[in-house]
């Protein structure tokens, strides 16, 4: 019979691992946190740089972008957002342009001046209707936008952020038309967006802020430590827990090239590079992420991306067909394990925005009370999508 209150270690202190541990403390449970990184926030962590005093995304930009008003006031308890619309260019050919495609893009890149429905119609008269049933990422683009705009915005891009050629990534990455007929230039769709006033390592403290939680960094997890804990919540890799007794899991890892300079350097955040033959994917300027603060200097990264090794940063699950197999075994092996739960990004083998990461963070601890309360056995996962 299990105990009312327990103690639980949780590996992991990004936000998966944050919200679940002051969730459980909230409810009287004793909780253990620990992380093999010098620091809190995982790849969200952001720092000052300290020769240009710029709030650094060191891993990479993190932009909070949610519909979900529930998501969007937990987060706001924990430090104050100030509203940022994520505008993002694109390079192809020595030409600079908007994304997501819009009529701005349409109008600049065929040199025209279509309004909204002389737009549809031309972009219905040049998609690929040969094409019936798209059988990958490439057939999907091809009937939805035609030839050249797919080659402009989607093919080098795409290869160089996945490591493959498109005609190997599945269709429903692109699950419908990525075009807009109006002069909307935002980035994202959701009700909510917004950028930390003082970086999200901050939210992240004070979402860990709690009597009943004990943070202990670089401190790697080892199996020993089960013994002295009631349940574990893992939040690092899934085939990792087991040792990798099945293969690989397969993962894309960015590496970012700092650059410094006077001024600013490209007069936005974010610029993607279309051209195969441009090694980076992007360039992001992070000043432009904290348009609210004065800087004379400058920080920015040109960022690659490329396969996953083994003692790497995993960013985000390739997930083609090889993997979701692999994937299929080890959740045979963990269903099978007793006092661990997977949870998050990487626990669960899943690309996951913040918000949503938070929100299933938030289930899942409602479903591990209800477990402890009925005294059911915690269970291995509790996502709906596996």
């Amino acid at each position: 019979m299990m105990e009312t209150n327990m103690n639980f270690l949780i590996v992991g202190a990004g936000f998966t691992g944050a919200v679940i541990g002051r969730e459980l403390a909230i409810k009287g449970h004793q909780i253990t946190i620990i992380d093999q990184r010098s620091h809190i926030a995982g790849n969200c962590f952001t720092e000052r740089d300290k020769n240009t005093n710029v709030m650094e995304h060191v891993y990479g930009p993190h932009i909070f972008h949610t519909s979900d008003e529930e998501v969007w006031k937990y987060i706001n308890q924990f430090g104050e957002f100030v509203p940022y619309i994520n505008r993002v260019k694109t390079t192809y050919n020595d030409q600079v342009y908007s994304l997501p495609i819009n009529l701005h893009t349409i109008n600049q890149f065929y040199k025209t001046n279509f309004n909204p429905l002389e737009a549809k119609k031309w972009i219905d008269s040049i998609a690929d209707k040969s094409i019936d049933e798209p059988q990958n990422f490439e057939e999907q683009a091809l009937k939805f936008i035609g030839k050249d705009l797919y080659e402009a915005f989607f093919k080098g891009y795409t290869k160089k952020q996945w490591g493959v050629d498109p005609t190997e990534l599945p269709a429903s990455i692109l699950k419908r038309l990525p075009v807009r007929f109006n002069y909307d230039d935002n980035y994202f769709s959701h009700k909510y967006q917004g950028i930390p006033k003082d970086g999200y390592t901050p939210i992240v403290a004070n979402i860990l802020n709690h009597k009943k939680i004990e943070v202990k960094l670089n401190k790697k997890f080892d199996k020993t430590m089960i013994k002295d804990f009631d349940h574990v919540i893992w939040t690092g890799q899934l085939d990792q827990w087991f040792d990798y007794s099945e293969g690989r899991l397969g993962y894309r890892t960015l590496d970012f090239e700092k650059f410094e300079s006077e001024g600013d350097f490209q007069g936005t955040a974010v610029i993607n590079y279309g051209n195969q033959e441009i090694p980076y994917t992007r360039i992001s300027e992070h000043k432009h992420f904290t348009p609210w603060e004065q800087h004379e200097k400058t920080i920015y990264f040109k960022e690659f991306s490329r396969e996953c090794r083994v003692n790497d940063i995993p960013y985000y699950p390739i997930r083609l067909v090889n993997d979701k197999a692999l994937l299929g075994n080890y959740i045979e092996l963990a269903n099978k394990e007793l006092k661990v739960t997977f949870a998050g990004r990487l626990g669960t083998y899943r690309y996951m925005d913040m918000d949503v990461t938070i929100k299933e963070a938030l289930e899942l601890v409602n479903k591990i009370v209800i477990d402890i309360n009925q005294h059911t056995e915690i269970s291995a996962f509790y996502h709906s999508e596996v």
